[in-house]
């Protein structure tokens, strides 16, 4: 029998452990004879009581596995774990708010049996704010115009991903991970699947918005050059626009000297927006170089406390 493997990050998830595990057995039931199943569940450094929980579900279900991070390193890293950690013949990766409904995964199954390696759940709906939806609308919009590869728009990390391609990912080695380019990076068979998102169940989102504004660098620095080469076109803008106003001043001083006016303004706007643009471009410099330092340094993704399930504890 073939296995499958699902990977569920959890931070601070105490209010949907439960509901989570409830539904996703009563999900596989239809298909329990036909599979082996493994449940991992990764504990990312939760402040609340979410690893006593999944201690307890642990005891009475051989197939869940504990791997308790030592602190919290993200939910890209836990997700990243939880694939060097898994024996099933495909991976399913879900969210553990109740966002990522457990029945689609049925889907991804189907399209799996069909030859797929990759089926990715893509969002056709979702219940998020309306700041949020049309920011997340702006930035896959923009992703997908500036990366080097394809990324499908509207996709999140809920997907299944064949054997074959979690070996590929151990490859990938990189700190500032994002997991759902890397996958369309490695290639293979994949094809998408609709649905629609549900709300939240129960906590806070890990997503916050300086989080979300690291992820969505991460995305962009990670499959793109395009800030880099925006530097250098803002850098030919401005010489244009230097040159033009040279131009001018020099026209204005010769043709017509009595309507030159005497003052500071012009030089001083000239100097602050120009600054600006500098500092700008410096940051952008500053978040490559950034990655290559962390890369450099060749630091482990994540350390590991403890790793458990009924039958052992490491």
């Amino acid at each position: 029998m073939k296995k499958l493997t699902y990977i569920f990050p959890i931070y601070n998830e105490s209010g949907n452990i439960d509901l989570l595990y409830k539904t996703i057995i009563k999900t596989i039931r239809p298909i329990q004879k036909k599979y082996n199943f493994e449940f991992i569940f990764i504990n990312d450094g939760s402040k609340d009581n979410s690893l006593e929980l999944l201690s307890e579900l642990a005891d009475k279900d051989e197939r869940i596995f504990i791997i308790d991070f030592a602190r919290n390193f993200g939910h890209q890293i836990a997700v990243t774990a939880g694939i060097d950690h898994a024996t099933g013949d495909a991976i399913i990766i879900m969210d553990s708010d109740m966002q990522d409904p457990p029945s689609v995964s049925l889907e991804l199954i189907n399209k799996w049996e069909e030859g797929y390696d990759v089926a990715y759940a893509q969002r056709k709906s979702r219940k998020d704010t309306i700041f949020k939806k049309v920011t997340a609308d702006m930035y896959y919009r923009f992703l997908h115009k500036v990366a080097s590869i394809d990324i499908p728009r509207n996709t999140g990390d809920f997907r299944l991903i064949d054997r074959k391609i979690a070996e590929e990912m151990k490859k990938y080695s990189e700190h500032n991970r994002f997991l759902r380019g890397l996958i369309s990076n490695i290639g293979f068979k994949q094809i998408g699947v609709s649905f629609d998102r549900d709300e939240r169940h129960s906590g806070k989102t890990g997503y916050p918005l300086s989080k979300m504004i690291k992820f969505a660098a991460d995305g962009i620095m990670g499959f793109s050059s395009a800030p880099l080469k925006l530097i250098s076109g803002i850098g030919y803008f401005m010489s244009g626009i230097s040159l033009l106003s040279i131009i001018y001043a020099v026209c204005v001083k010769l043709f017509t000297p009595h309507n030159v006016v005497d003052g500071w303004t012009f030089i001083v706007i000239s100097i602050f927006f120009v600054g600006g643009m500098q500092l700008i471009m410096l940051g952008v410099l500053g978040s490559y170089i950034g990655r290559i330092y962390t890369e450099v340094q060749n630091r482990p993704l994540y350390a590991i406390k403890n790793i458990y399930n009924n039958k052992n504890k490491k």
